[in-house]
């Protein structure tokens, strides 16, 4: 599949995955942060999709594993950047995927890791709160005494530029 025809089918498949996300947390910031993860890890394999057929069943699973990784994140305070982790991936998905394309999910990890890096530091340190932290908007305005809906903006724009980072750096 090539990326004009990613970007065509992406916002269909983005509101399947808020629609799981909002389902399983209740709430839009982690729905958006489940579409996110979901929508990265089906960029990563777009060359590995046929255009003509429809995506749906594919992406509600990973919008349900991204769920599942991101309450155990959240539970667990593990600090990962986004995506599936290849260690958290079920049977399922691990038996589909060849040693070459788990090599090719721990490379995406890296170019996460590299993403979130060249964030600013406000940005890193709101992106790190928000996503890696788990902590409200509520909180963190209170925190660092920024106003919530600037939080939430920030945290949008690191989010945008983390995945317009990974669209570059996997481009190439």
């Amino acid at each position: 599949m090539t990326q004009e025809e990613f970007e065509k089918i992406a916002p269909g498949l983005r509101k399947v995955m808020k629609s799981i996300g909002r389902n399983f947390f209740g709430n839009e910031s982690d729905a958006d942060d489940v579409a996110q993860e979901g929508l990265v890890a089906l960029w990563r394999y777009r060359d590995r999709l046929d255009a003509g057929s429809t995506h749906e069943g594919l992406a509600i699973r990973i919008a349900k594993h991204c769920c599942i990784d991101m309450e155990r994140r959240q539970k667990e305070g593990v600090l990962l950047y986004g995506n599936i982790p290849p260690e958290s991936m079920t049977r399922e998905m691990s038996v589909a995927l060849s040693p070459q394309e788990m090599m090719e999910m721990e490379e995406l990890q890296t170019a996460m890791d590299d993403a979130f890096n060249r964030l600013n530091p406000s940005e890193r340190r709101l992106y790190k709160f928000r996503e890696l932290e788990g902590r409200g908007l509520d909180e963190i305005a209170r925190e660092t005494n920024i106003p919530k809906p600037s939080v939430k903006s920030i945290v949008a724009v690191a989010r945008k530029k983390i995945f317009e980072e990974l669209k570059k750096n996997l481009q190439s």
